[in-house]
């Protein structure tokens, strides 16, 4: 069994996926989200979709920097990841534009004071801010706010998100085809519309990365901060704490800096991807929870995915693996490992998507292709060697 498993939790959501086996796929079952007719006007051209996310485990790595610093502001880039993880799959299905969204945050009153409420409220509407400059228009509608320190030991923030879209500029995954390129775009660096570099940890995996990473003072000194019925040879192994210094290539950070770099929104990238290249745009992946096997989920039949040029793991994923152990097969279906967004398209658009990012600030480039195949397969070149699912 796995550290992940062990630590209670699953990179492919077995469990979750068969509790909802039963439930409608909506309209179209290979889209990144749920897409479903509009029910509130009743127009056989347009689509309802809601999506609900969050920012996991990763609001607890925020609250020990935030006790071991003082730093309150670490706040905000949580209150992004609860939206970027929201924004960035509706993104899958075509949307950037004329989405609502609304809040939910539970926590445990005698640990998460006012300050760090309100540093969470306000890093979201900053955020909204900052994407209505690209022309990403989202309504913060408010949410709930609820003290429920009988369930949550320090905060949980989340969100959902919706919008009501025209069905004729969906991307559904259906068309995604053998002879496609992919072109993936990376999750480090740093963009045009951020204020700093980004690790690419996004929030997915931080459960693995906090309790492997950082050592045994956090577990010492702030028991609040995990499941004490975990056995304790799972709980913060590392031989880190969160303010020492790492050297990326780039410059020196913490490791506090690397695992909270809030999660990079592709938005204004795919916008204009969107509002220029549409029809040549056959499928979008989110690597979310699942990594680099998340392509596997959502393909449309029979074939191979192969991805033989991905971006060169970042630091913090180096850190990870040395600190866990962990083999390539586990560390590329949990992480990301720095490519975070895949565009199925044609070898001839591919040129001008990938200069669309770039112009962005972020980096892109074909990463991979799909093949014929009799089933749905994923073969993944690492470091290491190649990795097939």
């Amino acid at each position: 069994m796995s550290l992940y498993s062990k630590r209670g939790v699953s990179a492919q959501k077995e469990e979750v996926h068969a509790a909802t086996r039963h439930l409608d796929q909506g309209l179209y079952k290979n889209a990144f989200c749920k897409v479903y007719p509009d029910v509130l006007s009743g127009d056989r051209d347009w689509v309802n979709i809601m999506h609900a996310d969050g920012a996991g485990t990763k609001s607890i790595l925020a609250y020990l920097y935030w006790k071991e610093t003082g730093d309150v502001s670490v706040w905000k880039g949580i209150a992004q990841d609860a939206i970027v993880m929201n924004l960035d799959d509706m993104l899958c299905v075509g949307i950037y534009d004329q989405i609502i969204f609304s809040s939910t945050i539970d926590r445990n009153k005698h640990l998460i004071p006012a300050e760090v409420l309100e540093a969470v409220i306000n890093g979201s509407q900053a955020f909204f801010d900052t994407m209505k400059s690209f022309g990403v228009n989202i309504t913060f509608m408010g949410g709930e706010t609820a003290d429920v320190g009988d369930v949550v030991r320090s905060i949980a923030v989340n969100g959902t998100m919706t919008s009501r879209w025209p069905k004729n500029r969906l991307v559904t995954n259906d068309l995604i085809q053998p002879g496609n390129v992919i072109v993936g775009l990376c999750g480090y660096g740093q963009a045009t519309y951020e204020s700093e570099p980004n690790s690419s940890i996004a929030s997915n995996g931080l459960t693995s990365a906090r309790h492997d990473i950082l050592n045994s003072y956090y577990a010492e000194n702030f028991p609040e901060s995990y499941n004490t019925a975990l056995d304790p040879s799972v709980v913060y192994i590392g031989k880190h704490r969160l303010t020492d210094e790492v050297e990326t290539g780039s410059g020196t950070t913490t490791i506090g800096k690397l695992l909270l770099s809030p999660t990079r929104t592709f938005a204004p990238v795919m916008k204009e991807i969107l509002e220029k290249h549409f029809g040549n745009v056959y499928g979008l992946i989110h690597c979310s929870g699942g990594g680099q096997t998340k392509c596997l989920k959502y393909l449309p039949g029979n074939m191979r995915v192969v991805k033989d040029a991905l971006f060169t793991p970042p630091v913090i994923f180096d850190l990870i693996r040395q600190s866990s152990g962990a083999d390539d097969r586990e560390m590329y279906q949990v992480f990301n490992m720095g490519t975070r967004l895949e565009i199925y398209t044609n070898e001839s658009a591919a040129p001008a998507l990938i200069a669309i990012a770039q112009k962005f600030g972020v980096d892109a480039r074909v990463i991979g292709r799909v093949e014929e195949s009799s089933k749905k397969e994923l073969r993944v070149h690492t470091p290491g060697g190649v990795v097939e699912y």
